[in-house]
């Protein structure tokens, strides 16, 4: 177990914000939690002690939305998250991370950028919800895979395909939280087979257990007290900010 009181002093704050994040946004601003806990202990013992606890917070979060999600979506949004993560597995080790940052990083800002520019250029009007499309939100969906498997950072591509659906904000984080309670779960198994659930990683997630029913139970608190036009607001703000940082990161670890 980790005792070093400076690796809690981050690891805590980070998990609140990701528990925020998932209990009442949806938004993957919590995407900046392993890179934040990485500053203090490797990168693969950070995403290594993670995955149990976002699988915890995902037993708080899928209970209440339990009633709130697409079943449909989940049709062709989970087998793409499967694909996504199986290629993962398969390349583990031959992946640079500061690459897979880079590239989330810049999906992310060009995606917020684009939206905003969208409704600059149209005088400020409302952008028409975008119809589904399988295929589409298939691919999406395997990005998210690969990229939550390597570092949790599967939101930004997740959400390139469903914040312009234009969802109901309790639908839009419904979705998400059972989409990513599935993806979780199923990168146990890989995590496991690659050592990266270690005795000293399950010890420290034990830990710091008691955090996430409190980061989950404050982000759905505050999902109640937001209203839908500044939810979304919100959420291409927070996807462009978590891309910012993730290029800063990766490019950083380029040159560093």
């Amino acid at each position: 177990m980790i005792t070093d009181p400076i690796f809690y002093a981050v690891a805590i704050p980070a998990l609140m914000l990701v528990g925020i994040s998932k209990g009442g946004f949806g938004s993957g601003i919590g995407i900046v939690a392993a890179p934040a806990i990485s500053l203090v202990v490797p990168p693969l013992t950070a995403i290594g002690i993670m995955l149990p606890l976002l699988c915890l917070m995902d037993l708080f979060g899928v209970w209440s939305y339990r009633r709130s999600w697409s079943r449909p979506m989940m049709l062709y949004l989970l087998p793409g998250a499967i694909l996504g993560i199986g290629v993962a597995t398969l390349t583990a080790g031959l992946v640079d991370e500061h690459m897979i940052r880079v590239l989330v990083g810049l999906i992310a800002v060009l995606f917020a950028v684009n939206h905003w520019l969208q409704r600059w250029c149209g005088g400020g009007r409302v952008v028409e919800p975008r119809a589904e499309n399988r295929i589409r939100g298939l691919l999406w969906a395997a990005a998210s895979g690969f990229t939550s498997f390597v570092g949790h950072a599967g939101g930004p591509p997740l959400q390139v395909y469903l914040l312009p659906l234009r969802l109901d904000k309790t639908m839009f984080v419904g979705t998400t939280v059972i989409f990513f309670m599935i993806v979780n779960y199923a990168k146990l198994v890989p995590y496991a087979w690659l050592g990266m659930l270690n005795q000293t990683n399950l010890m420290t997630a034990l830990v710091l257990a008691p955090v996430a029913p409190i980061a989950m139970w404050s982000g759905i608190w505050l999902h109640d007290k937001v209203p839908e036009k500044p939810f979304y607001a919100l959420c291409y703000a927070f996807v462009f900010v978590v891309g910012l940082k993730l290029l800063f990161d990766g490019v950083s670890g380029w040159l560093g």
